[in-house]
């Protein structure tokens, strides 16, 4: 078992647990961190290298990468046309796929190229979160939305659900590979026992869940607040504190929902006895088998 999986086991049985180590090693400066202080520095390497494959992560895909994602902000501006939300879900969209897949279990997956079937369908989700991303702005418009409590709507509030629908959709239609194939399963000691369907698929809802929870509460916070604070005359007859509270309060909010949503299930969980394959039962000699989630 990976040493980062074996620390996990060890030390992120309870979400508080889970949450102070996550706060604590989610260092935006990590980001940048070397081969050799990746192997030397324990934070380092764990937000740095794959559980799964022992390879470093590509630099924009490393956990600390997504405090520092301002497509995150860009994406809940208020716009005046379709092409500028089109842009900018495009790069918000392509990071959030970028960084599932770089993050999956990509136990079953060992040494394989990328197929074409996995690349088209990266694509299509891509594409197809992209547009319905947008659609908010499409429909103001497409329709010519004129009434200001139907774009107030559309801007403020259908932003939030919308965000977490699409990246629980991201989440798995990214890392559908792992239900279908199997991700490696472990017994109590840290040995495989084999691959499990079932513990695929309840790795990636879970991370789906929790991909969700991040990105509708980034939604929800900074227009439910901006929608509140607009209507207060001292915040209309201040320009510059009218124009800093979405940033302000987005970089906080991702800031804190990051290691929560991090938080929320196991980095290395366990899959019940009766819930896995019949050929695997046997091996779950505690009740249980233990798998990788991913991130």
């Amino acid at each position: 078992m990976d040493p980062n999986l074996v620390f996990w086991k060890n030390e992120g049985q309870s979400f508080f647990s889970r949450f102070r180590i996550w706060f604590n090693i989610l260092d935006p400066l990590s980001q940048l961190s070397t081969d050799v202080s990746i192997r030397s520095d324990f934070c380092c390497f764990q937000v740095s290298v794959h559980a799964d494959s022992g390879a470093i992560l590509p630099l924009l895909f490393r956990p600390p990468g997504r405090s520092l994602c301002p497509q995150v902000y860009a994406s809940f501006l208020p716009f005046n046309s379709v092409k500028p939300a089109l842009f900018y879900q495009f790069l918000l969209q392509s990071y959030n796929t970028g960084f599932n897949y770089a993050n999956r279990n990509s136990s079953s997956e060992q040494k394989k190229r990328m197929s074409l079937n996995q690349l088209l369908l990266i694509a299509g989700t891509i594409s197809y979160t992209t547009c319905a991303g947008a659609l908010p702005q499409i429909i103001i418009n497409r329709l010519h939305v004129k009434s200001v409590p139907v774009q107030t709507f559309c801007r403020s509030i259908l932003p939030i659900p919308l965000a977490a629908v699409l990246a629980f959709f991201n989440v798995m239609t990214v890392r559908s590979q792992e239900p279908d194939n199997g991700i490696q399963v472990f017994d109590s000691n840290g040995n495989s026992v084999g691959f499990s369907k079932a513990a695929g698929e309840k790795a990636v809802r879970e991370t789906a869940v929790s991909r969700a929870a991040l990105m509708g509460t980034a939604a929800a916070v900074p227009n439910l607040l901006v929608l509140f604070l607009h209507r207060l005359r001292f915040v209309q007859r201040n320009v510059i504190l009218a124009a800093s509270v979405r940033p302000v309060s987005v970089t906080l909010i991702l800031s804190l929902m990051i290691p929560v949503s991090f938080s929320l299930f196991p980095q290395l969980a366990a899959i019940k006895k009766e819930e896995l394959e019949a050929e695997l039962q046997a091996a779950a000699v505690d009740g249980h088998l233990l798998y990788h989630r991913g991130l």
